[in-house]
């Protein structure tokens, strides 16, 4: 996937942290609300917690709604602070950050920074590849999380004697489909960008032909 140039001026490191802003944000402030990205397992950062030595450990899931948003200061000072920093993006929640971080190259770019810097202890999982089908589970949350709820506790409350039953209470449809409609515009960059590659390609390959011809037409009588 070919990376957008604007990608480059949205990556910078604040207080230890990689973080990836929309862009031209200025001035680029620290109270800014971001969501923390392990780039390499593409999940979003839900909490934290401690290891038996007392390391900090970011937790994470496959789902970008289950993610938790903190300012940029706090999850600079987690990412800081994590037993493996050099996994993790602040990303800016920006419409614009998010398409060009998801669709625009900003993750590919993010990875190859990071893996220069990432030990052997830290790459404790696998590169998941950034596919189409990868990013629309991260966006509409379709798999199981290990911790799921079981499903009797969804079954709403007894009402009091005397009162009527409550309504069960669903999944919030205006947020369902603003998560459907995001998910959908990053594949449609994703398609994009690809189509732009080949014939980024395709340009390439025509500009060599034509070099190869000039000369030959050039010494003819």
């Amino acid at each position: 996937m070919p990376t957008n140039n604007q990608t480059v001026s949205c990556i910078s490191a604040e207080r230890g942290a990689l973080v990836f802003w929309a862009p031209g944000q200025q001035p680029r402030r620290f109270n800014s609300r971001v969501q923390i990205i392990d780039v390499f397992s593409l999940q979003v950062a839900t909490g934290y917690s401690r290891d038996p030595q007392g390391r900090l450990l970011l937790e994470a899931q496959t789902s970008v709604a289950a993610g938790r948003s903190w300012t940029l200061a706090k999850a600079a000072q987690l990412i800081r602070n994590d037993a493996r920093p050099h996994r993790w993006v602040a990303l800016q929640m920006d419409k614009r950050a998010w398409g060009l971080f998801w669709a625009g190259g900003g993750l590919q770019r993010c990875r190859e920074l990071l893996a220069d810097r990432v030990s052997d202890a830290e790459a404790c999982s696998a590169l998941v590849p950034a596919t189409p089908e990868t990013l629309l589970r991260l966006m509409l949350d379709l798999e199981p999380h290990q911790h799921e709820v079981p499903s009797r506790s969804w079954q709403p409350e007894p009402a009091p004697p005397g009162m009527p039953p409550r309504a069960a209470v669903g999944p919030n449809p205006w947020q369902l489909v603003a998560w459907t409609s995001l998910a959908w515009l990053v594949l449609l960059g994703i398609t994009v960008a690809g189509f732009l590659a080949v014939l980024e390609r395709q340009d390439r390959k025509l500009e060599l032909l034509l070099q190869r011809t000039a000369p030959a037409e050039s010494i003819r009588p």
